[in-house]
């Protein structure tokens, strides 16, 4: 027993040696969550993560519209915490001040800018808080507010994988930066990184796109007069890229999501000229997506045999969106009989004499009351007229203005 005992006293524990190694594993997974947390907390505040309502100012006597505003306690509109751009497209961490991260003559080189945009800077933009605030296949869009010039802008970024080469970029950018009219989305600078990536910067549009506005179902989306106001500037805008400059340019991917309004609901069309900086392979998927949703003229099959009269037949389905106006689905989650707004549903509807249907309902008594009945014809005529099967058959942006003016009387 003795022996025993004078063996158990000689043999070492290794409770202490466990201890030990369990500390050591523990204490850096602790330390390295701790830092990580702290690092979460303390970024919106140290690197401009603001919020937009204290920080971007809009014009005076401008506001964001009721139906976008989204309520704080307190009552004010209050728009979320944004990250900055780098961040969101995977760029560097910050290391100290952003000119030591440019690749070596990058920054010089690296933007170009256009009118309204001369104060910009690859720093203002890569640093600025960001949102995003619609995704495609070749592109996203973020919101972002920067502290030079324009306080809010629309950035997009082409996806490197998707965008041409960039002195073809650059190019393509220049094009369509010299375009200016008070119903186009201007440019107002172009970003080439050291990997590729394009960031392209707009002006930002409080009250979002046609689209939107319409399926929300506003009162003023009924009202005859703001119809004719969206439908003039629309064509207002698609004429001038095809007669008012020097090389006519085709829009390539006109519809609703891709005319933008202000807070007076003024619009104004983006995205004209876009596929003029993707590949071909990324600008054949943008008018496949076109084709899915029936902006597409039947004669289109390539993205690069678009033409002035494939942009008036994606005119004319727009036409028809004002007249229709998309409801809402049903409870069970299908769609409504006339939530189809492709050309040949209307064609359908012509055939069976049953005009009306095709016309929202709200729009229709609103033009039965103030006399406008004959003119909401004519409006369905021009806008079926865009959408011809035959090319040859279809109006020019110039007639079709023409004829909205003499509508809208």
């Amino acid at each position: 027993m003795e022996m025993a005992g004078a063996a158990e006293a000689d043999t070492p524990s290794h409770e202490p040696v466990r201890t030990g190694r369990s500390n050591t594993i523990l204490l850096p997974i602790v330390g390295v969550l701790f830092a990580y947390l702290l690092y979460r907390f303390l970024r919106p505040r140290l690197r401009r993560g603001l919020r937009l309502d204290r920080h971007v100012p809009f014009p005076s006597g401008a506001s964001l519209p009721a139906w976008l505003r989204r309520r704080a306690p307190s009552g004010s509109a209050v728009l979320p915490y944004f990250a900055p751009i780098a961040d969101r497209l995977g760029a560097l961490p910050y290391l100290g001040p952003f000119a030591d991260r440019l690749p070596h003559g990058g920054g010089a080189h690296a933007l170009v800018t256009f009118p309204g945009g001369e104060a910009l800077s690859v720093a203002t933009i890569l640093e600025a808080p960001g949102e995003v605030v619609a995704k495609s296949a070749h592109s996203t869009l973020y919101r972002a507010a920067v502290r030079s010039g324009e306080a809010a802008v629309l950035l997009r970024f082409v996806r490197p994988a998707c965008a041409v080469a960039a002195e073809e970029a650059y190019a393509a950018a220049r094009r369509v930066g010299a375009v200016s009219h008070p119903n186009l989305v201007p440019l107002r600078a172009v970003y080439v990184g050291p990997r590729g990536e394009k960031l392209l910067v707009h002006p930002f549009y409080a009250a979002g796109s046609l689209h939107r506005f319409l399926q929300e179902g506003i009162e003023e989306s009924h009202r005859w007069s703001i119809v004719c106001n969206l439908s003039l500037g629309i064509a207002k805008g698609l004429d001038h890229l095809h007669t008012g400059l020097d090389k006519p340019m085709v829009h390539g991917n006109l519809k609703t999501s891709n005319v933008l309004l202000d807070a007076n609901y003024e619009c104004r069309i983006s995205d004209y000229g876009l596929y003029l900086l993707l590949s071909p392979a990324a600008a054949q998927e943008m008018l496949e997506a076109s084709a899915a949703q029936g902006y597409k003229a039947p004669e289109l099959v390539k993205m690069r045999d678009a033409t002035c009269e494939s942009d008036v037949y994606s005119l004319g389905v727009v036409l028809l969106e004002l007249l229709a106006q998309k409801e809402r689905a049903d409870d069970d989650g299908r769609p409504n009989p006339r939530d189809i707004l492709l050309p040949a549903s209307f064609k359908n509807l012509v055939l069976e004499r049953k005009i009306s249907d095709a016309f929202s309902s709200d729009l229709a008594r609103h033009c039965k009351r103030s006399g406008k009945e004959k003119s909401l014809n004519a409006f369905f005529e021009l806008a079926t007229a865009c959408c011809s099967p035959s090319p040859s058959l279809r109006p020019s942006t110039r007639q079709v203005l023409k004829r909205l003016e003499e509508i809208a009387r």
